[in-house]
Order: C-alpha cells, then structure tokens, then sequence
C-alpha cells in the first residue's frame, strides 16, 4: 500500500480542528511555514518523519491515527470515522444511511 496523501491531509485537517488550532497555530508550534501545514492538508506534499512525529506530539495522537488510510484497513478508525459522520445528523438522517448500508452490503454480497 502506498502513502495516501488525500487521506493523511483530511485526517490532519481533522485533528488540527479538534484541537482549535488554526493552520498558523500548528504550524508555529510544528517550526514550519503555514503554507506547509497547508499543502500537508491539501495532500500536495508528504510529511518528513521528523515533521509527522511533531505532528503526532502537538496533536496528542498516535502516529497511526495519521496514517491510518496508508495502512492495512483498521477497524477500529472506519469504526470512529464512521460515528464522526453520524454525529451532526437527525434521527430521519441516520435511518435513511441505515437504509442505505443495509442494501449497499446486501448488493456487495451478491456481486461478489
């Protein structure tokens, strides 16, 4: 499997946001340029280790919670993923993704 560099810019995103930091925030407390937290983001550039380790320690997470789509499938991170996409909904929004997920899996298993 290969870096996914959309993948680790969305995730970035999203832990830079639930840490109320703003782009220029991290990238002051990361020693970098804004415009290089902006590019991580946008998946235009891959993080060096020493970058992606700061990452980690100013975002309080595990390095694999950034890397998490360049890595064999992880139930646990499709499992919060997931509750995160369900969080902000109503209750006819999630029974309608119910809906949804009962007969996508129904077609993905007959089609297999």
């Amino acid at each position: 499997m290969q870096f996914d560099e959309q993948g680790f810019g969305r995730r970035l995103r999203q832990f830079r946001v639930k840490n109320h930091l703003t782009q220029e925030a991290l990238a002051e407390r990361i020693d970098t340029a804004t415009s290089s937290v902006s590019h991580l983001e946008n998946g235009t550039h891959m993080p060096s280790l020493k970058t992606l380790i700061k990452l980690c320690n100013v975002l309080n997470i595990g390095v694999d919670d950034l890397l998490a789509d360049s890595l064999p499938v992880r139930s646990a991170h499709l499992d919060s993923d997931i509750a995160e996409l369900l969080e902000d909904c109503t209750p006819s929004e999630k029974q309608i993704f119910k809906e949804i997920i009962i007969t996508t899996k129904k077609t993905l298993r007959t089609h297999q």
